[in-house]
């Protein structure tokens, strides 16, 4: 464990060096690849500092003990303090494990959110609406900043899919457990005869990606633009603001509405592009790995059935780690703290096994 923070460390202090070299700084590619990495180890290599200090203050301390010359009081303060630091160092080593565990270098990013009706018909516009307010309540709680991109309704105030934003650093690290099948299980509104329905939503959460991580060719792109709409088919304004993104060479399309600006629209287009290029990336560079070792927790593949909310037992269901809570209510409200700390302890708890 020790190689490996001493390695660290020299990568950091080496990081460090580089990223203050003025050629390095006027390559902004470059430059921001290796702040990147160096941000990454900061956590690790300063919890290693600390605990470097820890074991040369326990080592003062012994020394005290040995040149007390029988001075019991300073000797027994000497063994009281060398203990406290020993618990001290103890936990800090437990902490160090846990760092030592690869870092996903996306958890720190902002995310797109992309929320779309499965099985069930209303139903499931119906639940997907209340799922992207669950979410939106969440980022509220926690403080983070929300923007729509893209909202497709049904007549009866459901929607079809629905793509927004949530930025502030990490918000990927706290969300990208909730990609998968969300299903609920309750009596819709326009059941008459009382009986339980179960319908289905798929959430997909994107780590915000950037230049730097994919390159687009703008050959590649083909941008169309159309007037916005409402539910029904209503045109929401009269100017073809809406912007539609295919990217030819993957048949990746995306589309904004959300701003009356055509520039706007197409840059919150164009962030959405970068997000699902760079997850195909990252699918494809871990296709192998997942092959060989399905995680139990994972950030969600969108086929995979993850959480189902069972209205009438007022109870939410995590099915990667076989964990309920019976506060539905509030967890719609956007009180799921708890639950995505479940995940994390669960996935890193995974990670040290392995």
């Amino acid at each position: 464990m020790f190689d490996k923070l001493e390695a660290k460390k020299e990568r950091y202090e080496y990081l460090t060096v580089e990223t203050g070299k003025p050629e390095v700084i006027s390559n902004q590619k470059e430059w921001k690849k290796l702040m990147v990495e160096r941000s990454g180890l900061e956590d690790a290599v300063f919890k290693y500092e600390e605990y470097l200090k820890l074991k040369n203050e326990i080592e003062e301390c012994a020394n005290m003990i040995k040149s007390a010359n029988g001075d019991d009081e300073l000797i027994a303060a000497a063994e009281e303090e060398k203990r406290t630091l020993n618990e001290k160092v103890s936990a800090t080593e437990e902490e160090l494990k846990l760092l030592l565990i690869p870092k996903d270098p996306d958890d720190d990013k902002n995310v797109i959110v992309e929320i779309r009706a499965g099985a069930g018909g209303d139903e499931a516009g119906l639940f997907g609406t209340e799922l992207v307010r669950m979410y939106k309540r969440y980022a509220e709680r926690m403080r983070w900043k929300v923007e729509d991109i893209d909202i497709n309704e049904t007549e009866l105030g459901g929607i079809k899919e629905a793509t927004f934003m949530i930025s502030s650093k990490g918000a990927y690290s706290a969300l990208k457990y909730e990609s998968g099948v969300h299903r609920v299980q309750r009596v819709p509104a326009t059941e008459s005869q009382g009986r339980v329905h179960t319908s289905t939503v798929t959430v997909a959460v994107l780590p915000e990606a950037s230049e730097v991580e994919v390159e687009i060719n703008e050959k590649d792109l083909k941008i169309d633009t159309y007037r916005s709409s409402g539910a029904g088919g209503q045109h929401v304004n009269k100017t073809e603001s809406a912007i539609r993104i295919t990217h030819l060479p993957t048949n990746t399309v995306v589309t904004c509405q959300d701003e009356k600006s055509q520039i706007k629209n197409r840059e919150r287009a164009m962030k959405v592009l970068y997000s699902r290029l760079y997850e195909i990336q990252l699918q494809n560079a871990e296709k192998e790995y997942s092959e060989k070792r399905k995680l139990q927790v994972g950030t969600g593949d969108r086929s995979e059935k993850i959480r189902t909310y069972n209205f009438p037992q007022g109870r939410v269901t995590d099915h990667r780690i076989n964990l309920s809570v019976f506060a539905i209510d509030a967890f719609m409200d956007g009180d799921i703290s708890a639950m995505i700390e479940a995940l994390r302890i669960a996935d890193r708890r995974e990670k040290l096994q392995s």
